[in-house]
């Protein structure tokens, strides 16, 4: 169906019996018709951390979403630093192109600048961002283009003309939008996320041959339920872990087709993938496999993207196994592989910079009387906070409620009883299990080859290079770029050309931030020229990495 200014009728049917009071004349009736509403705009989930209003919200009460505003020329509407001046003249999405993207009542939503302001119409079309209320003159009703692109068009409420962009300045004097007013949305989220179906309300994997996506997983638990969200020619491409691209077929494959891009669709604050031939990604079957069939919307064809919290693994300095809860409750270094018992996913408490740890069976690593530590809460306390503290040899320590740090005994139980760190017993080495594959970004931009023809590393891009993670022994792992090639330290900065992998640790520092050293216990650190290398190593110099 095609939704037209509230109304629902089938695609085939005349726009002339709609009652469409609210645009203008026939054109615009005409014009509309051929659109997607986004319907109760108020309802939207805010998107994973960085795209969201808060840092770890998945689903935020306020709706608020960051993007980033492309128009037919490629350039992102900008919001200057200095004089409220707005245009569209930006040639990537960094802070001046971010706006906040404001749910208001009925389907009407605002746009606020970095700088807190909004954008507003007067009664001649004169576009500017200089208002701190949100008042009538800042409302848009938002429309969809029903063709491959799935473009934007923004009407003015107190207009009633669409938002265009002329070279430095922004009109809204067009009452049928064309091509200058048609805006490309493209989500400022972190890319890897959790995908979960609102009609199944279950969460999508990789099956066990990696050939296919099923919608099954009760809780996205393990690498495998992890996906990269890519932005690629103005459309999305889904990424998984096992470096393969989902085709409109159901297939996973080596390249990104046409088939493989989709376009985003907002529907009562969910999303939803549409192909290029308008068919949207839906779970078929039985097996719930993620592939393209229907061409409209139903509850089936909605999703979410949740935060991909960290989930790790943890290695006993002691006895060199993996701490687990498929015993029970009592948390026990004593396996020697890794199961879902040995993964556990970290959440962070702003507040008192601290980590709770939740086991799949949705309990908390909590600190008992005796010194204990057992996975039985239900519900976080202050006693299932810890500390995580780096050690020089890239091991970590958990320092609990007590003051104590938690220490592996002979029998692999853990009691926070140590006094110190330095004991061997009280170090763990972390595996960031959930990540086979990063995106990593810095204040100057993401992390990606410098050009198309070199294997340097850089870290001011526009977009992102996915970075393969392989696990080695005692808490190292290793880097390898979409060439091929390891990274390495040289001179000057990180190449990504080496056949022999140098071993890095992983250091969590907040909920998506992470650190990176050597094993010489040297961190990488950020150049003003947009390169990267080797510092010192001290942790406060280290540069913080978003992932």
């Amino acid at each position: 169906a095609v939704v037209c200014g509230g109304a629902v009728a089938p695609r085939s049917s005349s726009c002339a019996r709609l009652s469409l009071d609210n645009f203008i004349d026939a054109a615009h009736i005409l014009w509309d018709c051929t659109f997607h509403s986004l319907a109760d705009m108020s309802r939207l989930n805010g998107v994973n951390g960085f795209n969201g209003c808060e840092l770890n919200g998945t689903t935020t009460g306020s709706g608020c979403w960051t993007i980033g505003l492309i128009n037919a020329k490629a350039k992102y509407l900008t919001a200057e630093t200095f004089g409220f001046k707005i245009n569209a003249n930006g040639v990537s999405l960094k802070k001046k192109q971010l706006w906040t993207l404001e749910p208001a009542e009925k389907d009407l939503i605002a746009f606020k600048s970095h700088l807190d302001k909004y954008i507003s119409v007067d009664q001649y079309g004169n576009v500017t961002c200089e208002s701190e209320e949100r008042e009538m003159s800042c409302m848009f009703e938002v429309s969809v283009t029903d063709d491959e692109h799935g473009r934007w068009a923004l009407r003015n409420v107190s207009r009633g003309y669409f938002l265009g962009a002329g070279g430095d300045k922004l009109i809204c004097s067009a009452k049928v939008p064309t091509d200058a007013e048609l805006w490309t949305i493209h989500l400022a989220a972190r890319p890897q996320v959790n995908l979960r179906s609102l009609g199944r309300k279950r969460y999508a994997h990789l099956n066990e041959e990696g050939t296919e996506i099923e919608v099954d997983a009760n809780v996205p638990w393990g690498e495998d339920t992890l996906f990269t969200l890519e932005f690629r020619d103005n459309k999305y491409a889904i990424h998984t872990t096992n470096n393969k691209y989902l085709s409109m077929d159901g297939k996973l494959v080596a390249d990104c087709s046409r088939e493989c891009l989709f376009c985003l669709e907002y529907h009562h604050g969910s999303l939803a993938l549409r192909d290029y031939q308008g068919q949207y990604l839906s779970p078929i079957g039985s097996r719930a496999v993620l592939k393209t069939r229907s061409n409209t919307v139903t509850k089936d064809e909605l999703f979410a993207l949740e935060d991909s919290l960290p989930q790790a693994s943890f290695s006993a300095l002691l006895n060199a196994r993996y701490v687990s809860v498929k015993q029970g409750v009592d948390v026990t270094a004593n396996q020697e592989e890794i199961s879902d018992h040995e993964k556990f996913q970290l959440e962070y408490d702003g507040a008192t910079k601290r980590w709770y740890v939740r086991t799949m069976q949705d309990k908390y690593w909590t600190l008992e009387a005796g010194g204990g530590i057992q996975a039985n809460a239900t519900k976080p306390t202050s006693n299932a906070l810890f500390n995580f503290q780096w050690q020089p040899d890239g091991s970590v320590a958990f320092q609990a409620n007590n003051g104590k740090y938690i220490a592996t005994k002979k029998s692999g139980h853990l009691f926070a009883n140590a006094d110190s760190p330095d004991d061997g017993s009280a170090r763990f080495y972390f595996y960031l299990i959930n990540r086979p594959v990063l995106v990593l970004k810095c204040e100057q931009g993401f992390v990606g080859y410098k050009t198309s023809n070199s294997l340097k590393m850089e870290c001011n891009k526009a977009n992102y290079e996915t970075i393969k993670v392989e696990r080695g022994e005692q808490g190292q792992v290793f880097f390898r770029g979409q060439q091929g090639g390891y990274w390495h330290a040289c001179g000057d900065g990180i190449m990504a050309d080496s056949e022999v992998p140098e071993g890095f640790f992983i250091e969590l520092r907040e909920a998506t931030r992470m650190c990176l050293k050597n094993s010489s216990g040297q961190y990488i650190v950020t150049e003003k020229n947009g390169g990267f290398k080797l510092g010192d190593t001290e942790p406060s110099n280290a540069t913080l990495w978003e992932f």
